[in-house]
């Protein structure tokens, strides 16, 4: 029976710990790997632009001997050319999986209904499951495990706070998320990820006070403003600068880690001394990018 992957909310810890595992041997021994795709072709579906998503998933599947095709939508939506449920069910004729970065999850899920084939989220406007199992593949590197792990996510709530929510929860780390007033995650989502909490023992919170950083090892923050949305950086700047990821912020948090899942606005979000400094992860999640969809991509695919 074929498994997708839209929000790891319905994997459980063991499924995650077998992926981060695989991810980690993919990175070590790649050429153990070479053939793992031998012969399969992913079809990948963007609405939205992108570097590391679409570098990372190109490049990681040839080195597993599988072959992407890349549809671009010409930046527009699906919505309206073709009914997403025609379009995974043709999709699924050819391809042994399909990769889809899209703007609505609806289009994700209806896709997924229709497809024979494994559907994978590389994004959509709820979750950003393979950013979130990259992070955690990176912080599993820092501490040898994840469940030790104390992660604050500053900054809007979106679709990389909802899955690192999700994903920690279900891994049993301490996710705390510190937004601005009027951009919290969603309260389903934090619900969901608390429910997921009880059952792995891990922790979960939210807040509006930077405080509730104290003691994490890493801080993490992402754009203050959305892919696609148009809000004037100057009517939201105000509000986000106090959320800012600095030294300052990291000294007094105690933290020794900074991530971003990138693209970051140089000393917007997070200041440029941080990106280049010791304590930047930024690059090592963008790597590890890669090696977490082979993982994915391996385990759907067999």
């Amino acid at each position: 029976m074929k498994k997708d992957l839209l929000t790891f909310a319905d994997w459980s810890k063991a499924e995650l710990l077998s992926l981060l595992e695989l991810a980690q041997q993919t990175k070590q021994n790649p050429s153990a790997y070479r053939k793992a795709l031998d012969g399969k072709a992913v079809a990948a579906l963007f609405e939205k632009p992108s570097l590391r998503t679409r570098v990372s998933f190109d490049i990681g599947i040839n080195k597993l001997g599988g072959h992407m095709v890349y549809l671009d939508s010409q930046a527009g939506k699906l919505a309206g050319r073709e009914d997403a449920r025609d379009m995974g069910g043709n999709l699924a004729c050819w391809a042994d999986a399909i990769v889809a970065r899209v703007y609505s999850h609806h289009t994700l899920v209806q896709m997924a209904e229709a497809s024979k084939v494994p559907v994978i989220n590389a994004l959509c406007d709820l979750y950003h499951p393979c950013q979130a199992l990259a992070d955690f593949l990176t912080i599993k590197e820092v501490l040898g495990e994840v469940e030790s792990c104390r992660l604050a996510y500053i900054g809007d709530g979106n679709n990389v706070s909802n899955s690192l929510l999700l994903v920690g929860a279900i891994l049993g780390a301490d996710v705390r998320v510190i937004t601005p007033v009027g951009h919290e995650v969603k309260q389903e989502i934090l619900e969901q990820a608390a429910a997921l909490a009880q059952i792995s023992g891990g922790k979960i919170s939210a807040s509006h006070d930077l405080s509730a950083a104290d003691g994490c090892q890493f801080l993490y923050t992402d754009t203050w403003l959305s892919m696609g949305d148009t809000t004037p950086l100057a009517e939201i700047k105000d509000k986000f600068q106090p959320y800012q990821l600095n030294k300052t912020l990291m000294d007094s948090c105690g933290a020794s880690y900074a991530m971003h899942c990138q693209p970051a606005h140089r000393d917007l979000e997070i200041t440029s001394d941080l990106i280049d400094g010791e304590c930047s992860l930024l690059l090592q999640q963008a790597e590890n990018r890669m090696h977490a969809q082979n993982a994915i991509l391996i385990s759907l695919l067999g």
